[in-house]
This record gives C-alpha cells, sequence and structure tokens, in this order.
C-alpha cells in the first residue's frame, strides 16, 4: 500500500498531472491491469457478470475521498478498500476516544488518543495492501474544499454536522464530483446520491439547516452502534454502482431507515429549479458555512452556554449542601441510571415548556445536563419565560464527576 499525508492542503501538489476525471470518465484515465494476486483476491467480483475484468479495473482506477474516518467513513474505508478500489483519500484530523469504539470500528481500543487518520491507514493496509490512502489531516473548510475534492471522482460525505454537510455539497456542485450522502441520528438513517448531472442535491432537499441546538449530535442524542455500519454499507455500494456504472443509483432517491420498526422505505426526491446551487446556479463560491447554519464559531458542546449565566460545580455543591439552590436535572430519563446529581428535580429538556408551572420563581435554580448544552438552552428557554434566578452548571456531569464525585462514570 501506498500512503500519502498531507497535513494541510497548501502541502499538496499543483501540477496538472495530479488532476484526475471525474467518476464514469474511465476512457480518460487508461484502465491499469491486475496482478495475479489482485485476480486472485477478486476472484468473486470477476466472475459478476456486472463487474468482470473491466469492471475490476474501474475499481483499480477510481479516486474515492471520504469526508471523514468515523462511524460512517469506518465501513466505508473497509469495504471499498476490501472491493479493491485502488485510491482511497480521507479527510479527517480527529483523534479516537473511546466512546467512538461502539460505532467506529476502523479503530480499535489500542488506537485511543491517537490520530483517526493513523489508525485508518493501518487498518486499510491489513484489508488491502493494493489500495493507495491519501490523508488530509485537517479540518474541511471553505478555503481548502476545492482543492481537495478536485482530485478525486466521488466524495462519500460521511459527517456528522450541518456546515460540513452544506459545504460538502456546495462543493461537489461545483466541482461536478457525485456526493454519495449518508446520515444517522438515533435509530434511523438516510441515504441517498447528490450532485449528479440530471438529479438534485443537498439543498433541493433541506433549503435551510435547522436551528442551531435543535437536531442533538451522537455524543448528546447517542446512537445505535450497527447503525452507521448499515448506512456506511448502503453508501459504499452506491459508491460501487457508480464506479462500474451498473444498476439504478439513489440519485432521484432519498432511503430512509428506521432499524426499531425494520424499515425501509425510498422517497423521489426531483431537482429544485430554485436550488441556489443545482438550480439557478447563482451560488458561484463556497460561503461561511457556520454562519449559515448559525453556528458563528465551531465550538464543543461544553462550550455552547457561552452568554448563559453560568456557577462551577464546587460552588453549586455548597450552595446544594446549604440548601440554597435546587439542581433541575434536563437530560433523558435513562441517562439518569448512568450517573446522577443528588436530590435533584428532573424534568427532561422537552418537557420544560410544558412544565414550567412547576419550577419555584423564589428560588436560585440551577439547570444541569451531560455537558452543559442542553442545560444552557434550558435557562435561555426560563430567562424568556421571566425567571431571573436560573444559573447553568458550567460542564454538566462531566465536571461534576471531575471536581465533586469521581466515584461516577462518565458517558
Amino acid at each position: 500500500m501506498t500512503v500519502v499525508t498531507y497535513r494541510t492542503e497548501r502541502d499538496r501538489p499543483r501540477d496538472a498531472a495530479a488532476v484526475r476525471p471525474a467518476a464514469g470518465k474511465e476512457s480518460a484515465r487508461e484502465l491499469p491491469p491486475l496482478s495475479h494476486d489482485e485476480i486472485v483476491r477478486y476472484s468473486r467480483h470477476l466472475i459478476l457478470p456486472d463487474v468482470g475484468v473491466e469492471g475490476q479495473r474501474k475499481l483499480k482506477a477510481a479516486r474515492v475521498l471520504l469526508i471523514g474516518a468515523g462511524g460512517l467513513g469506518s465501513p466505508l474505508a473497509l469495504y471499498l478498500s476490501a472491493a479493491g478500489v485502488g485510491n482511497i483519500g480521507i479527510v479527517e484530523f480527529d483523534v479516537v476516544d473511546i466512546t467512538n469504539l461502539q460505532r467506529q470500528v476502523l479503530h480499535g481500543t489500542s488506537d485511543v488518543g491517537k490520530p483517526k487518520s493513523d489508525s485508518a491507514r493501518r487498518r486499510i493496509a491489513d484489508v488491502n495492501p493494493h489500495v493507495q490512502v491519501t490523508t488530509y489531516e485537517e479540518p474541511l473548510t471553505s478555503a481548502n474544499a476545492l482543492g481537495i475534492i478536485r482530485d478525486w471522482d466521488i466524495v462519500v460525505d460521511g459527517t456528522d454536522n450541518f456546515p460540513t454537510r452544506y459545504l460538502v455539497n456546495d462543493a461537489c456542485v461545483l466541482l461536478g464530483k457525485p456526493n454519495v450522502y449518508g446520515s444517522i441520528y438515533r435509530f434511523e438513517g438516510q441515504a441517498s446520491v447528490f450532485a449528479t448531472a440530471d438529479g438534485p442535491c443537498y439543498r433541493c432537499i433541506y433549503p435551510e439547516p435547522p436551528p442551531p441546538g435543535m437536531v442533538p449530535s451522537c455524543a448528546e442524542g447517542g446512537v445505535l452502534g450497527v447503525l452507521p455500519g448499515l448506512v456506511g454499507m448502503i453508501q459504499a455500494t452506491e459508491t460501487i454502482k457508480l464506479i462500474l456504472g451498473a444498476g439504478d443509483s439513489l440519485a432521484g432517491r432519498l432511503l430512509l431507515i428506521d432499524t426499531l420498526g425494520a424499515n425501509f422505505r425510498t422517497v423521489k426526491v426531483r431537482r429544485d429549479p430554485s436550488c441556489p446551487a443545482c438550480g439557478t446556479r447563482t451560488l458561484m463560491e463556497l460561503i461561511d458555512y457556520e454562519q449559515f447554519c448559525g453556528v458563528p464559531h465551531a465550538v464543543p458542546e461544553t462550550q455552547i452556554s457561552h452568554g448563559v449565566p453560568e456557577i462551577c460545580p464546587m460552588e453549586a455543591a455548597a450552595k446544594l449542601e446549604r440548601n440554597e439552590i435546587e439542581i433541575i436535572d434536563v437530560r433523558e430519563p435513562h441517562e439518569l441510571d448512568i450517573a446522577s446529581y443528588p436530590r435533584v428535580t428532573a424534568i427532561p429538556l422537552g418537557q420544560i415548556a410544558a412544565r414550567i408551572a412547576e419550577l419555584p420563581r423564589d428560588r436560585d435554580l440551577v439547570i444541569a445536563c451531560r455537558t452543559g448544552a442542553r442545560s444552557a438552552r434550558a435557562v435561555q428557554q426560563l430567562q424568556a419565560a421571566g425567571f431571573t434566578r436560573v444559573w447553568n452548571l458550567a460542564g454538566g456531569i462531566h465536571r461534576w464527576i471531575d471536581d465533586v464525585d469521581p466515584s461516577q462514570p462518565k458517558y
């Protein structure tokens, strides 16, 4: 396996030979031959009528860029490399956290604390040494997206946030690259293929992002561990079909997956003539996507409480001991069994508005959650309702465990 690593987009070569044709233009690129070892390795592909030797050579010549090496990126990297996609790029700058291991099967326990790009390279090399891997150890931004994506045939979106999804979509539309989309939320997933010649793009379905905080992250809302594997394998299948030119892609259709109900259904989606990206084409360049999504600065969820009155856990514990405050825990009921605050009133965030009459206005209220994100939103909600004696517990149960009660586990 050949490995190429670019710490920043500026490190990449700029010669014209580095620019590759888009997917479906194999005629502009000579298909590489298969070695004897590859013929044996891919023998189950070669006997498929829709693959054969020519199709496997197309896979070997293909250049596929994965945005992210997390939950969706893990099955993508494993199955695309096993299938013989000869050139895989990975945009990933995060490190492996132990909470990733429940679903991000590309990484292992020994990788905790190390760059995901490193463990991704090692795992792909073990799966298939014939694959060339290029890693970009930097965030994908409006400044570098076009420079990175233009060198690849197909882009596969494995991101978990709205600013990057819109960024990937717009860059793919501007460059004419297919965007194989996938997303996950708790027990549900979606998949489609956007930005093809005649199909819709992500903006056609979601013209505007949801309000900030409306859709919880995996860290806040949770995700079934096998779900990204399921969605990621669907994305891998769509990617291989695009390379081979076989079957009917999900372009023009959105696949909806409900794992609890064991339901798969597709809905037709059409290009929106008024879409600024692929319809009117008025979007001529990449924009500030964090501002577009209402997130002026990309900050960790523990810092979302900026601008909200806060109290630190040590001070809150002392006040609670003196019965000077009341703690309102806005986490979900099942979270209370993992780690808990002493002597609290539990009201999930989604019930605050309906149960606001239960809260005393003549007491100091400290609103608490897991890391301070949901509780900050609850504080804002209570302030809007006229509450003046209300504070957010800084850092939530995570910091409470660090500063007050280390006997409890973090989650």
